[in-house]
């Protein structure tokens, strides 16, 4: 069995797909690496694709399918993995070499002792274009270097969750909990993360600067102005989150504050971007989800609506709105996203 599964949806990547290809190779027999060509029309995505796989054959799978968006992808990839693990690469992305082996080495002692370890958190990195500075996203109050639960944690800080880029999840565990994200979807990697939390019973943090996170195109999905375009795709992933999983179901206690706090921050990013759109029609959306919300579950809403992030986000009038932004801003700043 491979230890490590990487899926790599490609849609029209001809540019940029190689050095992110290029840069999972050095893992060899260890790992499989799954392109999935997400109907790819107007370049050399599938050549290259079927390239890789022809070089590399015990290593690369090229799998060809008609459009589906990068949800639909990831479900490709997941359903051709064979590893123990299993981790999402996106096509414009890479992963550092010297994190990289660190991280096989660990999964092949879980895979020698035994240890059925559900999901492996490391540092992400945004490489921002035109940015000096490139920030480090860590594990914040995560204990490291050991195997712990979820009744382990003391503390979550605020605004931390967890990208996909952090996640290595054991594949197995994946398959279990039936993930199956909603195709033709953008910012579908919040519900790649968030559903599967409650069958995550052990976690190991490793504090190593793993994947690199490129940000800057202007085409980007998760550039501000694109995401304000896609406004209502974002808010069909935070209803499906809230559909998805009862947090009052969820058993853990920490595992369920974990994902509270999760959801808490997908809702306040859905809202500022529709006050930031700055259309009636986009705020008439944002007061829909919030009324989404009271109707889904009462004690969800008010839990979310009188807290800091909750009440900033609804401060009436014009003024409001703008102390709003406001503090988006900051936290754009603090920690460099978008």
């Amino acid at each position: 069995m491979k230890l490590l599964s990487f899926a790599i949806p490609c849609y029209n990547s001809e540019s940029y797909m190689k050095h992110c290809i290029e840069s999972i190779l050095p893992g060899g027999e260890d790992v499989e690496i799954i392109i999935v060509d997400d109907g790819s029309t107007k370049d050399r995505t599938a050549e290259i694709a079927d390239e890789y796989a022809k070089k590399y054959p015990s290593i690369v799978k090229a799998v060809h399918q008609e459009n589906g968006g990068h949800g639909e992808a990831v479900n490709t990839g997941l359903k051709n993995a064979t590893g123990l693990y299993f981790k999402v690469v996106d096509s414009d992305d890479w992963v550092d070499i010297d994190a990289y082996m660190k991280i096989l080495e660990k999964l092949r002692q879980f895979k020698d002792e035994g240890s059925q370890v559900d999901m492996v958190l490391a540092n992400y990195v945004y490489e921002k274009e035109g940015a000096k500075h490139k920030k480090v996203m860590r594990q914040t109050g995560f204990p490291k270097d050991r195997i712990f639960t979820w009744s382990d944690i003391k503390h979550f800080y605020k605004g931390h969750y967890i990208l996909m880029h952090s996640v290595i999840y054991r594949t197995e565990m994946l398959k279990k909990c039936r993930l199956q994200l909603p195709k033709h979807t953008f910012y579908v990697d919040n519900i790649y993360v968030y559903k599967p939390l409650p069958y995550v019973r052990t976690i190991y943090y490793m504090d190593v600067d793993f994947y690199r996170y490129f940000i800057g195109r202007d085409d980007q999905s998760v550039n501000e102005k694109v995401m304000i375009g896609r406004i209502d795709q974002q808010i069909r992933v935070n209803k499906i989150m809230i559909d998805d999983v009862d947090l009052k179901k969820v058993k853990n206690r920490m595992c369920r504050r974990y994902m509270y706090n999760y959801l808490e921050i997908i809702t306040t990013v859905t809202t500022i971007l529709c006050i930031i759109s700055n259309t009636q029609e986009n705020l008439e959306k944002k007061k829909e989800l919030w009324e989404y919300i009271r109707a889904y579950d009462e004690e969800l809403y008010k839990k979310l609506r009188t807290g800091v992030m909750g009440i900033v986000m609804n401060l009436p009038g014009r003024s409001g709105r703008k102390i709003a932004v406001g503090a988006y801003k900051i936290s754009q700043k603090v920690v460099g996203f978008n």
